[in-house]
């Protein structure tokens, strides 16, 4: 019995040792090692100065999105995570669609709003409480507002 739940011990941790990329060293770590420690990212970007940027969005329950950024070379450069306050507050109106995609990476979900004719790009962050990030962009490709509030299933009832 001891040896069943050492092993469930050993492959529960095995199973979230790449969730951050944690055990992955720039300068030393490949694009392959970075698939094979985080898995298969959800989307790949072309980055500046040649780079691959692997996205592994961990939402909706993990409420982080890594951004592995590779150089041309091949190597890790680092692992970001992206979904941060500071990165919402630098969104102001004005700025490009490409330019949010390549700061918070994929959205967690798309919805349009034909009123306000604006695509709604939501995702779920963490705050000191949970969060939620939404970037409203027009059809021009343009950021009309990007703001955050509190997740409604997770404020305390009083």
């Amino acid at each position: 019995m001891r040896r069943i739940i050492a092993l469930a011990a050993v492959l529960l941790g095995a199973g979230c040792a790449g969730y951050d990329g944690g055990n992955l060293t720039p300068g030393l770590s490949t694009l392959a090692d970075v698939e094979k420690e985080m898995g298969v990212p959800k989307e790949k970007r072309a980055g500046p100065n040649g780079e691959t940027v692997l996205w592994y969005p961990r939402l909706p329950d993990g409420r982080v999105s890594y951004a592995a950024r590779v150089g041309k070379d091949g190597k890790l450069i680092a692992v970001e995570q992206r979904l941060t306050r500071a990165n919402l507050d630098s969104i102001k109106p004005g700025a490009r669609e490409d330019a949010v995609r390549d700061l918070l990476g994929p959205p967690q979900s798309i919805q349009w709003f034909e009123r306000q004719q604006v695509n709604a790009w939501t995702y779920n962050a963490q705050g000191i409480a949970p969060q939620i990030y939404v970037v409203e962009i027009a059809k021009d490709g343009e950021v009309r507002r990007a703001y955050r509030y509190d997740d409604p299933q997770f404020i305390p009832k009083r």
